[in-house]
């Protein structure tokens, strides 16, 4: 498994500076007072490498062990280009033969009582020897501390995710139960992480979860395999049926909105939105579960088995085929960088996309727009625009597609 968002080539003075004052932020919240992380006297508890750098901090790797070290570097995030791949494997190679000295020269020291420091907590609540390794994200509302959980060997044994906030402290409740969930559920099709250990501390919301192999060959993904494990979760908690005026799911999708209707953008989607279910009219709509963030960078497709993490958004009662859009508006974004087009694109593809679904023809736009409304009220009840989230400004791509969609139906 690797929950962890693989970062931009490139960044601006101002994301290096946001991302320098988190890695103070998070090493605080890992290592809090009478721990020191500023290289001060005291018994040693960890010495990290800053990849690359203090000043564009993206990883924390423990130093103590050139094979741990090497380990944390190739097996936190699975590269996204040629390019990205050779400067990941130029740090592996720093860090095993030592030349990581001059390469890598900043350095984070801790000191103080072991029995204070994250280090102490899992190592205690896991009962085994282990080594943290910790990735510093950019910028947005769900951004969490990710830790990567290596043995004395360099085995990636576990993930582990922190929930620092309101917002991300109820995001690793909900991945701790949906994960509890989905253990029981009898899935065929997909594999995903075990609870290895939930609780609190520091208040802080923790999650510890089983690493999935995505260090393993890769395989090409064929639609029918993804359209497979996606129906194996959508039935995973059962089915219903129903028109979508009176549903559970519209219901829960109205409140979120109205909590946000206060906003500009919150109107607007609003109006978007209530316009949409009359138009859905007398349809007949399935409802599942859906992963809630399937995304190419949240799976890894081996030869025997496709692997899918990062639970956080699952939920029960929702259109059949929600995945399915959300999958093909990632990817489309991923590829493009194109936000606005890829919303435009995704939609015309709805009848294609939700056709393996079950999903009436008459439904299948209504059903791709709606899952735009529930993007969209996400986006804003995170209040990913204030985090600085590069797509957080919904005007700027998707509401402009959504609402005229709506309005042409």
């Amino acid at each position: 498994m690797s929950p962890v968002k693989t970062a931009p080539a490139e960044l601006t003075a101002g994301d290096a500076a946001l991302r320098t004052q988190y890695l103070t932020e998070v090493l605080e919240l890992l290592y809090p007072w009478p721990c020191r992380t500023d290289g001060s006297p005291g018994t040693p508890i960890a010495e990290y490498l800053v990849v690359p750098d203090a000043r564009r901090p993206r990883l924390l790797v423990p130093s103590a062990s050139r094979r741990v070290a090497a380990a944390a570097v190739r097996r936190y995030a699975e590269p996204q280009s040629r390019a990205a791949k050779l400067k990941r494997d130029a740090v592996v190679a720093a860090v095993r033969t030592g030349a990581s000295a001059v390469l890598l020269r900043d350095r984070v020291r801790v000191t103080g009582p072991f029995s204070s420091s994250i280090d102490g907590y899992l190592t205690e609540q896991l009962g085994r020897e282990l080594a943290v390794s910790v990735h510093i994200g950019p910028a947005r509302a769900n951004r969490k501390p990710v830790l990567q959980l290596i043995g004395p060997e360099g085995d990636t044994f576990g993930f582990g995710k922190l929930g620092t906030g309101p917002l991300t402290r109820q995001l690793v409740k909900a991945e701790t139960e949906a994960l509890a969930t989905l253990a029981g559920s009898g899935l065929t099709k997909l594999t995903v992480p075990r609870v290895l250990h939930a609780g609190q501390w520091h208040d802080l919301e923790v999650l510890i979860q089983s690493a999935l192999p995505v260090w393993l060959p890769r395989a090409p993904l064929t639609q029918r395999r993804l359209v497979a494990a996606m129906l194996d979760i959508a039935g995973c908690c059962g089915y219903t049926t129903g028109p979508l005026d009176t549903s559970e799911y519209w219901e829960e999708l109205r409140g979120r909105l109205s909590a946000v209707g206060d906003r500009p953008e919150g109107a607007g989607l609003g109006s978007a939105a209530e316009l949409l279910v009359k138009h859905a009219g007398d349809v007949t709509f399935r409802y599942g579960a859906w992963h809630g963030d399937w995304a190419p960078w949240n799976m890894a497709n081996l030869a025997d088995g496709l692997l899918v993490w990062d639970w956080e958004r699952f939920a029960t009662g929702v259109p059949m085929g929600f995945d399915a859009i959300h999958h093909e508006l990632q990817r489309r974004i991923q590829s493009t960088g194109d936000a606005r087009d890829a919303v435009e694109q995704t939609v015309r593809r709805a009848g294609e996309l939700l056709a393996p679904f079950g999903v009436s023809p008459s439904g299948r736009e209504v059903t791709a727009l709606l899952y735009l409304v529930d993007l969209a009220a996400r986006y804003l009840t995170d209040r990913q625009a204030e985090a600085g989230a590069r797509l957080g400004v919904l005007g700027t791509w998707l509401l402009p597609v959504l609402i005229r969609r709506v309005e042409e139906l």
